[in-house]
């Protein structure tokens, strides 16, 4: 056997159980993570119990924690911001790549790029100082005259316009959130053969009907997880929600009352925690978001796999 075949078999297999090493580490790395969330929070799930997923109870003082103002700030937040993010997501695609003029598109691509870009803490400055005035002035005060008089949406949309609150930090998420939505269509929609299109506007269908029937089918897989990885995104978030979340440790029964998240609540507090039940608490909330989001993931690797297979 030549030395150049003996140093290309060595070559190989250095490189096979170079990247094999490479990707296990990424799940020692997630399991490390995990146990040691696990057992710097296991003192406040032992000393709360179940209770700590739905108390509401927030005092340092007494040192009563519970997690579930967080846990529901956290959750409607980031419904709130994917029921605006992806209609507003599916409009700027279609319009992009199939409607938008040449002379519009490219400025409009390297828009979406930019605030895609932009750093979540100017968001969060730009919410409390531009958006929340508009939202208190012109916008909550509408919703609330137009939903009153529904039964179940009145409670939703009620109580006084602060500005501040669960709507508000959703909206922001949406405004976050969505130019990564947004490229991922694109992307995904310039991916769909001309052949495939071209031959459904020649029996007659119209743009509406293309999307409908040949764009969507076609790319729902990369849709589908583009629509999941703007969900991650808002459930982790956190410096643009801190600033118009209004941090209130309570379950808000209105979208505009102020009310707080697990990563607001982090930002805010961590430092301030001398005490190890304190500690422990915030570091279980940390571990709580954790198994939140890695639950999405999950489920958003079935839904891939359903879309896959049919």
């Amino acid at each position: 056997m030549s030395t150049a075949h003996l140093y290309a078999r060595f070559s190989d297999a250095a490189f096979h159980w170079v990247t094999k090493i490479s990707a296990l580490s990424v799940l020692v790395l997630l399991a490390g993570i995990l146990i040691s969330l696990g057992i710097a929070a296991y003192p406040a799930f032992k000393a709360f119990g179940l209770m700590f997923f739905f108390n509401s109870a927030w005092n340092p003082v007494t040192h009563v924690f519970g997690a579930g103002a967080p846990i529901y700030g956290t959750v409607m937040t980031s419904l709130i911001a994917m029921f605006i993010a992806i209609p507003l997501s599916f409009g700027i695609s279609i319009f992009l790549t199939e409607l938008s003029p040449p002379k519009l598109k490219h400025p409009l691509t390297i828009a979406i790029q930019l605030l895609a870009g932009i750093p979540s803490i100017i968001y969060g400055i730009w919410g409390l100082f531009i958006f929340v005035p508009i939202m208190q002035q012109w916008i909550q005060p509408v919703l609330i005259e137009f939903f009153g008089p529904i039964p179940v949406l009145s409670s939703l949309f009620s109580g006084p316009p602060y500005g501040i609150g669960l709507f508000t930090a959703g909206s922001i998420l949406a405004i976050m959130i969505t130019p990564f939505i947004t490229g991922l269509m694109c992307e995904a929609f310039e991916k769909v053969p001309k052949v495939v299109k071209e031959a459904a506007y020649g029996i007659g269908c119209t743009t509406a009907e293309v999307v409908r029937h040949v764009t969507l089918p076609y790319t729902r897989s990369t849709v589908t997880a583009g629509i999941m990885l703007g969900l991650g995104r808002a459930l982790g978030e956190t410096m643009a929600v801190t600033f118009v979340i209004g941090n209130a440790h309570k379950i808000p029964t209105s979208l505009f009352a102020p009310g707080t998240t697990i990563s607001a609540i982090l930002a805010n507090e961590f430092t301030e925690a001398v005490d190890d039940i304190y500690m422990s608490s915030l570091i279980a909330l940390g571990f709580i978001l954790f198994i939140i989001t890695f639950i999405v993931s999950a489920l958003a690797r079935l839904m891939l796999k359903r879309l896959e297979r049919s």
